[in-house]
């Protein structure tokens, strides 16, 4: 990845105090902060296309959905590519609609637009120019105009974004010998484009059926904000932004193989300005009858919202349970709130009125506090990473031993237990035990151990199970039993 996102977490980690030994909550805080601007700018957008209600309710449900809810607690890129998603488009959207109604555009707006290109760049590579480029292209195949652009000052902009960016990406290149743009360019980029990377090969539609879970509980709401806006696309120059910055962007990741969920995530704010829209029309206006291929998809999403709903409530009270054996008292309060978001959600009205949407975001807010903050850390079992760092430390040979590990390669293995760790194979492991038998440690499934017994025979060696760790891996929701060894002396 580019280095953005480092530079911003080491100046969290530098601002803490704690240095090398600062906790992983310190990572997540630049996500948090990358929320929290978009949050912001998203409601500044909602204003300044559509007043100052409309914006506040955008900022609100781009606050509360479940998206940035998750998001905003990993300390991933996504976060803070969206913040500068949205201050691009924001900016984007004064420039195209004052120029529309032949009002002066603010001459802060071009810079803010370069500006955030450049940041997003160095952030996570194209993505917020491909999005601003489909926005502008629909734009255009709409309307047949390009004369607005020249209000971007494109010139001296993109000049802008190569001062930016032109610093790193040199001095990159040269360190690493082309191999970066190789790796970025070659294999993580075009990989993904090309066929399914990361395990994550989709058909198109996975977005749509997902669409409910991350857009809880405004999903509804949104999809029936966003069809009164598609039935007033020709009258509002306005709308046909909102409908280009989500449309284009959402279809294209559709058709590609490799799918995420929070590749879509920088689409999600034009569904939220759809929302502060239909707050400023009339009643009988906003909730005028859909055609009928639009009822039937509302009719579909309110099925998507019943069901995350519940499964939201069950989880909250079930994965103690399951996880953990116990009852957690958390849960009740937690499963009624979501059920409170989902109820309120679910409006025969087309148009909410701004109480209620705050009502739906206290209720959200509220689930994701419990969940996130008392029910997910009591889980004991699906924290294996810091279950297997508390066995190193007891059992570390010596002040150098490096952990070598096979069947468990998740990235918070490698924090907690050092940046050294091998993620390897098991024949890996056993070349590690071989190389330095004094000092290392080696982690596999507790069923390859007899592989891991015959391959260190064979060289006249064996190792001992020191620890055994059992729970299960989040990523997969695979239950896994790992062994820690050493070779016997």
């Amino acid at each position: 990845k580019p280095i953005g996102i480092y530079w911003l977490q080491s100046a969290a980690v530098a601002l803490s105090g704690e240095g090398a030994e600062a906790p992983i909550w310190v990572y997540r805080l630049v996500s948090a902060l990358g929320i929290a601007i978009a949050v912001v700018a998203t409601a500044w957008t909602g204003a300044n296309l559509f007043g100052a209600n409309a914006g506040l309710v955008a900022g609100l449900v781009m606050a509360a959905i479940f998206a940035t809810a998750f998001e905003g607690r990993d300390a991933k890129t996504d976060a803070m590519l969206l913040a500068c998603c949205v201050i691009a488009q924001g900016a984007l959207a004064q420039i195209y609609t004052s120029s529309r109604r032949n009002e002066a555009v603010g001459s802060h707006l071009p810079w803010i637009f370069w500006v955030a290109q450049g940041a997003a760049i160095l952030i996570k590579g194209p993505i917020a120019p491909l999005l601003s480029a489909l926005t502008v292209a629909v734009l255009f195949a709409f309307e047949r105009d390009w004369r607005w652009l020249s209000k971007l000052k494109a010139g001296r902009g993109l000049a802008l974004v190569l001062l930016i960016i032109l610093p790193w990406l040199v001095l990159i290149t040269w360190k690493s010998g082309g191999t970066f743009l190789q790796q970025a360019v070659g294999k993580d980029m075009l990989g993904k484009v090309a066929q399914g990377e990361e395990s994550h090969g989709l058909p198109p539609g996975f977005y749509v059926l997902t669409y409910s879970l991350f857009m809880w509980p405004f999903g509804l709401i949104a999809v029936g904000a966003g069809l009164q806006a598609l039935n007033r696309l020709r009258e509002d120059p306005r709308l046909r932004f909102c409908l280009a910055w989500y449309i284009p962007f959402w279809l294209l990741f559709e058709l590609i193989p490799t799918k995420l969920p929070h590749y879509v995530l920088p689409a999600y704010p034009g569904m939220a300005l759809m929302v502060g829209w239909l707050l400023t029309l009339k009643p009988q206006d906003a909730n005028a009858p859909l055609q009928r291929w639009q009822t039937w998809l509302w009719w579909a999403t309110a099925f998507g919202l019943a069901l995350v709903t519940t499964g939201l409530a069950v989880l909250c009270i079930a994965a103690p349970l399951y996880f953990a054996g116990t009852f957690s008292w958390s849960s009740i309060p937690a499963a009624l709130a979501a059920l409170g978001a989902g109820y309120l959600g679910f409006s025969r009205q087309l148009q909410v009125r701004l109480g209620r949407i705050g009502a739906i975001a206290i209720c959200a807010g509220t689930t994701y506090a419990l969940l996130f903050g008392v029910i997910a850390p009591s889980l004991k079992p699906i924290w294996m990473s810091r279950e297997i760092e508390a066995a190193v430390r007891a059992n570390r040979p010596c002040e150098t031993t490096v952990l070598a590990s096979a069947g468990y390669h998740e990235p918070s293995l490698v924090f907690l237990v050092g940046t050294k760790t091998i993620l390897t194979n098991v024949d890996g492991t056993a070349q590690h035990l071989l190389v330095d038998p004094a000092c290392a440690l080696a982690l596999a499934p507790v069923g390859d151990e007899k592989r891991l017994d015959g391959l260190l025979a064979g060289q006249g060696r064996a190792a001992n199970r020191v620890a055994r760790i059992d729970g299960v891996n989040y990523s997969s929701g695979e239950k896994m039993s790992l062994g820690l060894y050493r070779i016997i002396n």
